[in-house]
């Protein structure tokens, strides 16, 4: 059991039978009156984020969880995703619903899969930050469409579509942030 003052940003918890990640948080100490913790939770299995208001010294209950590598191995059927385990050799397969970016997760890519260490089960399955990926198609660039921070839409390998400045063309490698799906820098060779 821990208390309130152990809250941090990622710590997993259990609050009304789910398991939630603490995505923020913050502890007002207000002129009167006793403290407490502002969070928000995102929920395991739903991903809906809540807010919820924690009295400061108030017991909660820590899940344990356990981060362990695993690399992306192939996609079989339409929505069930194949893994190896780095150190093991074991494979895993997850539902599409448990993984944080499907569209940037190529083969051979390596990923965390978040466990839940009581029941043994996967919770989440998180790609690094950013990706490098190799754009399909695109469409050329209009010259003098430039006056203002004007993309288009480019495939990468994936088959996921995501926005470019007008200057990347076919062919070359890119940058992508796995969190929000956007374009990062162009990668040089």
């Amino acid at each position: 059991m821990a208390t309130t003052a152990d809250i941090r940003n990622g710590l997993c918890i259990e609050f009304n039978g789910d398991l939630y990640v603490i995505t923020e948080f913050l502890h007002v100490k207000p002129g009167k009156g006793p403290a407490f913790i502002r969070t928000k939770l995102k929920n395991l299995k739903t991903g809906r984020v809540l807010e919820n208001t924690f009295n400061s010294g108030v017991r909660i209950d820590v899940a344990r969880v356990e981060r362990r590598p695993y690399q992306f191995l192939y996609k079989e059927g339409a929505e069930t995703y194949v893994f190896m385990h780095l150190e093991t050799y074991e494979q895993l397969s997850i539902e599409e619903s448990l993984i944080s970016n499907p569209g940037l997760l190529k083969e051979g890519q390596q990923v965390e899969i978040l466990y839940h260490v009581d029941t043994e089960t996967p919770l989440t399955c998180e790609l690094p930050a950013f990706v490098e990926l190799l754009i399909t198609s695109s469409e050329p660039g209009v010259k003098g469409d430039t006056a203002t921070n004007a993309t288009k839409r480019a495939i990468v390998e994936t088959g996921a579509e995501v926005m470019v400045p007008l200057f990347i063309n076919e062919g070359e490698k890119i940058k992508v942030d796995t969190r929000t799906n956007k374009y990062s820098e162009r990668v040089k060779e």
